[in-house]
């Protein structure tokens, strides 16, 4: 059908409008009956205002805020408003409330957050959490995102190599996790935390770039594992392990990050469904943790306490346990249509309701959502502008570059020289979306590896060898022939998130189908011991890689982003010097014998169950945490500074007896006396080696004995980046807090200072520290 000119213009004309609607909100200035409405004063406080909101609302109205679609309610001039928005490692387009049909037409897709963690650099984490924020305001502002509440991040302990969404977190050290939660909250939520006058009123909840929610609420990281489901799963977890490693992220998130959401999870713990758990969403987080926000189920979580966990004999009955636990928003449909018949049903009352909505309307007004036009608003000014800049672009960059991790490098295989002809082989390095990560955005640019490396190398060639990662079939013969014709190679291979994904765990640790032996081919038929580049969340047991001559190197490089290959040349070519270290550990591929189902963290040796994580596991391992290597050398040493006793025995003469070992309960010193046993450690650096290079600095500690009650192998107690030129030295403090770091949990779940020596290690260097009670 072909258009007049008119018809175009005022086609485009209407597009244009789109493009601009404005953002949602509430409390218009320009309609007057909202002017004598309470909750739009903003000279009130925010509960003075909630209270006056929740007052004027009916049952039936009350009851559809309850949902992660809440409509409007054009009598009393409130927006509809969506709470499901995702921002896991960038502004996505998942859920229902971001679109990219507008001004704005894309976001900064950083790397995925298993490749950022192994930066180790809390700096990091929390300026990408700012440059979500501003692209996630920016969109807002453009009339992009429906409401500004975000679901990350995702801070669940990485415990199964096998979990399809572990690259979604920090990886498997509860300290790693919970730093990188208060770094990324802090960061995207605007960190206005002191900004608490409000026209003389006091605010003390804070304003609001955008709302982060920490997920998933607890003890989740299984999703589809041979039949077995998160739906229906029920996590049996000991206290020991849910006080060390479990709840420790989502208490640093609460406490120290001040994250306004929390996400309750799918699965029961110890036989409840979280969401429907008073004593974890409500005696634990708002009651002992301090938790000042609302709390959200995951999707269509309400409805599998009846259909699926058969906690709740009628949908009613569900509603009402989770209402009365804690909860406050469904992400579904199920609160909405049976609240009213639960009340009917006095299972339960409306001052339930009354409590969700005071948690969901507050953090509304944090964000500013009931202050009138937001153009007019602390945040208003964030324009289109904001969303892929030149800074945000490289900040991508820098974290790619520095997460990237170096597995192997014999004979400084690494980096490679311009002037040599170059093979490119994989079906990983010709495909720019599988950088991405999962959870993705639609990117500022797109680059593929090849690509990238042609920046470098004008003439490479390429061949896939496999048509995907799945590689039911390789060509063996063309990927070799190539691979003879030029000096030096390089294999990009690995997995995607067909393979590792939300519902749908692995059930192997090896690379898929003919992988290994299109590999282990060209290796064999190049000139040059090869290089291999794996692309892949989650570990793979790629020992014949590890012991192969003819593979000199090997890097892992996560899903490292719309930058991801940038940096992975930068890298290839030595323009940047990689530095990052594996967040996880690298299990054999015979741990697939250990059930995922089995939550415990510890060994059993009497079963032969091996534990988990570095933490716990002493089994084999084809590379450990927290390893990694440089184009650089770098030495340590503990410098004099540090105290070599700390004496508890001068703050309580009091000690309880645990296992027939003397200790005291971190709970009984409290936190006054724990502040003041807080001592530094100062940890000397050089750069031994030739090249300028940046890397974490990983401190340990590790009990005298482990014995068999429990007590972790060595834990992680502080990590710092340090950028050192070659033959430059540093030194690096660390503040240690011995309630925190130097504590175990016992079986009961209290945290214990034992007395003895404890070990801080860096590296090959070790310093002890006698505790006496």
């Amino acid at each position: 059908m072909k258009l007049s000119s008119a018809a175009v213009v005022l086609l485009l004309l209407l597009l244009r409008l789109a493009d601009s609607a404005p953002p949602p909100f509430s409390c218009d200035a320009s309609d007057p009956k909202t002017k004598t409405f309470g909750f739009c004063k903003t000279n009130l406080s925010i509960d003075e205002r909630v209270h006056d909101l929740i007052t004027r609302l009916t049952i039936d109205e009350k009851i559809s805020q309850l949902v992660n679609s809440a409509p409007a309610i054009p009598r009393l001039g409130i927006s509809a408003y969506e709470w499901w928005s995702e921002a896991l490692h960038g502004v996505s387009g998942y859920g229902l409330g971001v679109s990219f049909n507008g001004t704005i037409k894309g976001a900064t897709s950083f790397p995925q957050v298993i490749l950022s963690a192994s930066t180790f650099d809390s700096n990091l984490w929390y300026r990408i959490g700012q440059a979500i924020g501003k692209e996630a305001r920016a969109m807002y502002n453009q009339g992009q995102v429906k409401g500004m509440a975000f679901w990350a991040p995702n801070v669940n302990i990485f415990r199964d190599p096998r979990w399809g969404r572990g690259h979604e977190t920090p990886g498997e050290d509860p300290l790693v996790a919970g730093k990188y939660a208060v770094a990324f909250v802090r960061g995207i939520q605007g960190d206005n935390y002191n900004n608490d006058k409000v026209e003389g009123q006091e605010n003390n909840k804070g304003i609001l770039q955008a709302s982060a929610c920490c997920k998933h609420f607890t003890a989740y990281d299984l999703d589809n594992w041979k039949g077995v489901s998160r739906l229906g799963f029920d996590a049996k977890v000991t206290k020991q392990d849910l006080a060390d490693t479990y709840q420790p992220p989502f208490k640093s998130c609460i406490q120290d990050g001040r994250a306004s959401g929390i996400m309750c999870a799918y699965n029961r713990v110890n036989g409840v469904p979280n969401c429907a758990d008073y004593d974890l969403l409500t005696k634990t987080a708002r009651g002992e943790w301090g938790f000042q926000g609302y709390i959200v189920s995951d999707c269509n979580a309400v409805a599998v306490i009846h259909d699926v966990h058969k906690y709740a004999k009628l949908p009613e009955d569900a509603v009402a346990d989770v209402l009365k636990a804690g909860m406050d928003v469904d992400c579904g449909s199920y609160v909405s249509t049976y609240t009213k018949s639960a009340l009917e049903q006095k299972k339960m009352l409306e001052s339930d309701i009354d409590r969700a909505l005071h948690n969901l309307f507050s953090v509304q007004m944090r964000l500013g959502f009931f202050n009138g036009n937001p153009n007019t608003q602390q945040f208003g000014k964030i324009g289109p502008d904001q969303a892929c800049t030149q800074e945000h672009q490289q900040l991508a960059l820098e974290a790619a570059h520095n997460g990237i991790v170096l597995l192997k490098n014999s004979n400084n295989r690494l980096p490679l020289s311009k002037t040599s002809s170059l093979a490119v082989i994989g079906p990983n390095a010709n495909n720019a979306y599988v950088l991405l990560g999962n959870y993705e955005g639609r990117p500022c640019k797109s680059v593929e590896i090849f690509r990238a490396i042609q920046s470098y190398a004008p003439n490479a060639s390429y061949e896939g060898g496999c048509k995907d990662v799945n590689c039911a079939v390789a060509d063996v013969a063309s990927a070799v022939r190539i691979a003879k014709e030029a000096d030096d190679v390089v294999l990009v291979m690995g997995l995607n998130y067909s393979l590792e994904t939300e519902d749908h765990d692995r059930v192997d640790l090896v690379l898929p189908g003919q992988q290994e032996g299109l590999i282990r081919a060209v290796a064999a038929a190049s000139k040059k011991p090869v290089v291999l580049v794996l692309i892949c969340g989650g570990p793979v047991d790629v020992s014949f890689a590890k012991d192969d001559p003819k593979i000199g190197s090997i890097l892992w490089a996560g899903y490292p982003g719309e930058a991801g290959g940038i940096a992975l040349a930068d890298i290839l070519y030595g323009q940047h010097n990689p530095g990052g270290k594996l967040p996880v550990t690298w299990y054999p591929k015979d741990f697939i014998k250990v059930p995922m189902t089995d939550m415990r963290m510890r060994p059993d040796p009497s079963s032969g169950y091996p534990g988990r994580t570095y933490r716990f596991y002493s089994g084999p391992k084809v590379f450990e945490f927290g390893y990694g290597l440089s184009y650089t050398t770098h030495s340590y040493e503990f410098m004099p500074s540090t105290p070599n006793t700390v004496h508890l025995n001068q703050l309580t003469p009091t000690s309880q007896t645990t296992n027939k070992t003397n200790s005291l309960s971190v709970s009984k010193i409290g936190a006054n006396n724990c502040e003041k046993l807080k001592f530094s450690t100062h940890v000397g650096v050089k750069n031994t080696g030739n090249m300028t290079g940046k890397h974490p600095v990983l401190l340990f500690a590790r009990h005298e004995r482990t014995s068999n009650i429990g007590r972790p192998l060595k834990q992680l107690v502080g990590f710092e980046s340090v950028s050192l030129n070659a033959g430059e030295s540093g030194v690096i403090e660390f503040v240690l807090d011995p309630c925190e770091h130097l504590s175990t949990a016992n079986e009961d779940g209290d945290m214990v200072i034992e007395e003895g020596y404890r070990y801080l290690v860096v590296e090959d260097k070790e310093y002890s520290i006698n505790i006496v009670l």
